[in-house]
C-alpha cells in the first residue's frame, strides 16, 4: 500500500514539473528583440567568451537590439553599424541596470 502511494506521489509531481517547464518555455520563445542604449563602449563578439573573435567595437550611446539574455554574463544582440547589421553576444554590463 505505502508503494502505490509513494508511486502516485512521485508521478503527481514529475507531471506538474513537467508541466510549469512546458508553459515557460512558450512566453520565452515569443519574446520579441528589445532595444537598449550602452552605457559605455563595448565589444560585440561572435562566440560567448573573450576569445571569440571581435565583431566590432560598440560605441557609447548606440542603440542594440537584445534578442535573448543569453547566460550571467552575455546577451545575444544585434548591432548595425556603417550599414552592416551584425549579430552576436555583448557582456551585460554593456546596458544600463533595472
Amino acid at each position: 500500500m505505502n508503494n502505490r502511494l509513494l508511486y502516485a506521489t512521485a508521478l503527481a509531481v514529475l507531471t506538474s514539473c513537467s508541466t510549469a517547464k512546458d508553459e515557460s518555455a512558450g512566453k520565452r520563445t515569443n519574446q520579441s528583440p528589445t532595444s537598449f542604449t550602452t552605457v559605455v563602449e563595448c565589444t560585440l563578439y561572435d562566440g560567448m567568451t573573450k576569445q571569440s573573435p571581435q565583431l566590432t567595437i560598440v560605441s557609447s550611446g548606440m542603440e542594440v537590439q537584445v534578442m535573448d539574455t543569453v547566460d550571467a554574463y552575455f546577451v545575444k544582440a544585434r548591432v548595425t553599424k556603417d550599414g552592416k547589421t551584425l549579430n552576436g553576444y555583448m557582456y551585460r554590463t554593456c546596458f544600463p541596470q533595472k
